[in-house]
């Protein structure tokens, strides 16, 4: 099936997947720098790679949706919801650690950023695993991506490990 939501033949989604991937990955290494090394800075940087990343995810979810809307087999559109349910969960996470990190936020837990960093870490769990789950429909299940109708000695041809 191929992704209605594209430019050019070439899908919008897995263009813009990566950068809230990174940002909110990063924000949670940077989150243990700060556990270690105590720059105060490195809370700041943490703040802005969050909300960069929830900005990101946003703009992830539209083309998402479009794709998501155009899946047909039942068994597929499973997995697909459970990778938009594992979304929209991690960017809440990712939205409420940084409401806690804010100073508007910040009256909940002090000066303690335990909470928002674990809060940073099971965001980034959710993340891996809604990632898997996106791979699957990508590469074994074929959403977004148009059919190649390779020959039978092609498909053979072909390198595959298991």
């Amino acid at each position: 099936m191929a992704s209605k939501a594209s430019i050019a033949g070439h899908p919008i989604h897995p263009i813009l997947i990566p950068f809230p991937i990174a940002l909110w990955s990063t924000s949670f290494g940077v989150d243990l720098c700060f556990y270690f090394w105590r720059y105060s800075s490195l809370v700041l940087i943490s703040k802005f790679l969050i909300a960069a990343g929830c900005l990101g995810a946003i703009a992830a979810a539209v083309p998402g949706i479009i794709d998501w809307l155009a899946i047909k087999d039942p068994q597929v559109n499973k997995i697909a919801n459970w990778h938009a349910r594992l979304n929209i969960i991690a960017l809440v996470v990712f939205g409420v650690s940084l409401y806690l990190r804010m100073q508007v936020g910040s009256h909940w837990v002090g000066k303690h950023l335990k909470i928002p960093f674990l809060l940073s870490l099971l965001g980034v769990v959710l993340i891996g695993i809604s990632g898997w789950l996106g791979g699957e429909l990508a590469y074994k299940y074929g959403v977004g991506v148009a059919p190649q109708h390779d020959s039978p000695e092609q498909e053979v041809a072909k390198v595959r490990f298991s």
